[in-house]
């Protein structure tokens, strides 16, 4: 059985469990599109706009 990723409301961080990995939320969506990897947040200018801090994979838009 294959799980589905989530995304985080409140970080856009994607996680296969119930708690989000990055802000420990549990308000978590089915409903997401686009993937974003982040390798080194420090540099990336599309981390910087979308304020995200900490490498990892991450939904454009989550609702």
């Amino acid at each position: 059985m294959r799980m589905s990723l989530k995304a985080c409301r409140d970080c856009r961080a994607l996680s296969n469990g119930p708690i989000c990995p990055n802000c420990k939320s549990s308000s978590l969506s089915d409903d997401w599109s686009g993937l974003l990897v982040v390798l080194d947040p420090e540099s990336s200018k599309i981390a910087s706009m979308l304020n995200i801090k900490k490498s990892g994979r991450y939904a454009i838009k989550v609702r």
